[in-house]
C-alpha cells in the first residue's frame, strides 16, 4: 500500500490529536469532563470513519500497542526471561530482574497508554449512542470496532495488573475516582463486548486491509478468553470458528511472508502508517533488530536459544544475528526492517492477532477436554509449517505431555508477540517453577505510584 495522505487520514490525525489532548493520564482528576463532546467528531460517515481511523492510527503510537520498549510485547518478554539486556536501563532491569517498582516509567507508559486507548473507545461509542445523523450501518460498525479494542485492551490489562479500574465512559471526575473492580467484572465486560462485536461486525476487511477488526477477529479473541477462563469447550467453538474461515485465512508456507502487511495468516494488524511521516518500518523490527552493538536493549535468552528443535525452520527464519570479534547476538526477526524513511509502500504490518495462536487455542482446549487426537492434529498443523516431525498420536500419550507440547509450540511460535510467554507461564501455574528469581508477589505489576497518588480509591498490588 503506497503511503497516500488524504483528506480523511488528516481529519483522522487532528480528532485523535483533539481526543487525546487532555488525558495524558487518564485518571487524572484536574481535567474538566467536557474537554470533549463526542456529538462534535461525527458530523456525518465520513468522519466518523475518520474518527475510527484515527483510533486505529494512534493504537500504532500508544506505549502499550506499539511495539516500543514500553508494550505489552517488550516488557512481558523481559518478564518471561525470552530476552537478556544488554544495556544498563534501570526500568528495563526491573522487569528483568522481577525487582519492578511501583516508580518504574515504563510501567506507568504501558498503564497509560491503554487507558488513553480506552478513553478513545468510550468517545467513539458515546459519540454512536447519541448521534442520529450517522447511518445505522456505519453507527453498528463503529460502536463494534470500538468494543472490540476496548475488550482487547481490558484482557491485556487485566491479566497483567489483576483488578483494574473498570471505566466505560469519558466523564474525568467519575474515571479520576474509579477503584479497581474484580477480575470476574473485567472479564464479563469483556465478554459482553466482544459478543456485542462479533453481532455487529462484517466478516471481511474493508478496503483489504486488515488492520481493523472483523467478525473473526473479535471471535478470535473470544476463543482466548475462554482458554484463559478454563472454558475449554468454548475456546475450542470460537477458535474452530475462525479457523473454519479458510476464504480469508491460511498459513503461508514461507516463514517469512507470515509479517508482511496483510498477511493471510493476519487476523488483525497495525499499519506504520501511525508514524504519520515518511517512516515505513514496524516499532517492533525498529526496536529489536540490531545492526551494531548498542542497536538493541536487548538480545535472546539463553534459555529461549537453547529450546529449539534442531530442525525447526523457525529458527531460522525468525532470529537473527550480530556479530563482533567478542560475541554473537541474536535478536527476534520476525520483522525484517529495521529503519526505512523512504516514504515508499508499507511491506510490515505490526502483528497483533494471526490464525497460528488459534491452532494453538484449541490444541490446549481439545487436550484439556482429552481430545487427545485431534488435538495432536493441531498441533501438527503448526508443526508441519516449521519442517517438525508430527507428534505421534498413541494410546500411551497423556494429557500432561500433550499440554506441555502445546505450551512449547506457544512459546517458540509466538515469542516476543505480545508477551504471551509471560501470560502463559502465569496462568498454568509454571512461572515459578520455569522463571529464576520470580516470586508469587511479581505475577502482576504494581499500579503505578503516580495514579495512586492522584487517585486515593485505588489500592496496590500485593509485595509493592
Amino acid at each position: 500500500m503506497k503511503i497516500i495522505i488524504k483528506y480523511e487520514r488528516i481529519v483522522a490525525v487532528l480528532l485523535v490529536a483533539f481526543l487525546l489532548s487532555g488525558c495524558e493520564d487518564f485518571l487524572d482528576l484536574e481535567v474538566p469532563n467536557d474537554r470533549i463532546t463526542s456529538t462534535t467528531v461525527y458530523d456525518d460517515d465520513a468522519t466518523a470513519w475518520a474518527a475510527l481511523d484515527g483510533m486505529y492510527i494512534q493504537l500504532f503510537n500508544t506505549a502499550f500497542a506499539a511495539g516500543g520498549n514500553a508494550s505489552v510485547s517488550f516488557l512481558g518478554g523481559l518478564s518471561a526471561g525470552s530476552y537478556s539486556l544488554t544495556s544498563a536501563v534501570p526500568d528495563m532491569e526491573e522487569f528483568a530482574g522481577y525487582k519492578l517498582e511501583a516508580s518504574n516509567g515504563l510501567n506507568l507508559n504501558l498503564w497509560s497508554g491503554a487507558y488513553n486507548t480506552i478513553y478513545m473507545c468510550n468517545a467513539l461509542i458515546e459519540g454512536v449512542a447519541v448521534n442520529r445523523v450517522l447511518s445505522s450501518d456505519t453507527r453498528e460498525i463503529l460502536e463494534g470496532q470500538a468494543r472490540f479494542v476496548r475488550a482487547f485492551t481490558y484482557f491485556e490489562l487485566t491479566n497483567l495488573y489483576g483488578d483494574v479500574p473498570l471505566v466505560t465512559q469519558t466523564n474525568y471526575t467519575v474515571n479520576a475516582l474509579e477503584s479497581r473492580s474484580l477480575q470476574t467484572e473485567v472479564y464479563d465486560l469483556i465478554q459482553e463486548d466482544l459478543n456485542r462485536a462479533v453481532e455487529l461486525l462484517d466478516s471481511d476487511y474493508r478496503d483489504n486491509e486488515r488492520t481493523r477488526a472483523n467478525r473473526f477477529t473479535a471471535l478470535g479473541l473470544l476463543a482466548r478468553v475462554h482458554l484463559y477462563l478454563e472454558n475449554w469447550e468454548q475456546a475450542e467453538t470460537y477458535s474452530s470458528e475462525v479457523l473454519a474461515a479458510t476464504d480469508l485465512y491460511e498459513l503461508p508456507e514461507d516463514l517469512n511472508n507470515v509479517f508482511l502487511a496483510n498477511s493471510p495468516e493476519a487476523l488483525w494488524q497495525l499499519s506504520p502508517e501511525g508514524w504519520g511521516n515518511s517512516f515505513t518500518h514496524t516499532r517492533d523490527g525498529n526496536l529489536l533488530i540490531r545492526i551494531t552493538t548498542t542497536g538493541s536493549p536487548v538480545d535472546l535468552s539463553e534459555d529461549l536459544l537453547q529450546s529449539w528443535e534442531s530442525a525447526d525452520q523457525r529458527r531460522e527464519a525468525w532470529i537473527g544475528s550480530f556479530t563482533t570479534t567478542a560475541q554473537t547476538y541474536y535478536y527476534p526477526n520476525k520483522y525484517k526492517i529495521r529503519y526505512n524513511a523512504s516514504g515508499g509502500n508499507y511491506t510490515e504490518y505490526s502483528m497483533i492477532m494471526r490464525l497460528a495462536e488459534q491452532y494453538l487455542i484449541r490444541a490446549e482446549a481439545r487436550t484439556r477436554q482429552g481430545k487427545l487426537e485431534q488435538a495432536v492434529n493441531d498441533i501438527n498443523t503448526i508443526r508441519k509449517r516449521a519442517g517438525l516431525e508430527p507428534v505421534e498420536f498413541n494410546t500411551s500419550l497423556s494429557q500432561e505431555s500433550l499440554i506441555e507440547a502445546v505450551l512449547e509450540e506457544r512459546y517458540h511460535e509466538l515469542f516476543s508477540e505480545w508477551g504471551h510467554r509471560w501470560l502463559d507461564l502465569k496462568r498454568t501455574g509454571k512461572a515459578l517453577e520455569k522463571l529464576e528469581g520470580v516470586e508469587a508477589s511479581d505475577l502482576l505489576y504494581p499500579i503505578p505510584e503516580d495514579e495512586l497518588l492522584k487517585n486515593l480509591n485505588l489500592t496496590q498490588n500485593a509485595g509493592y
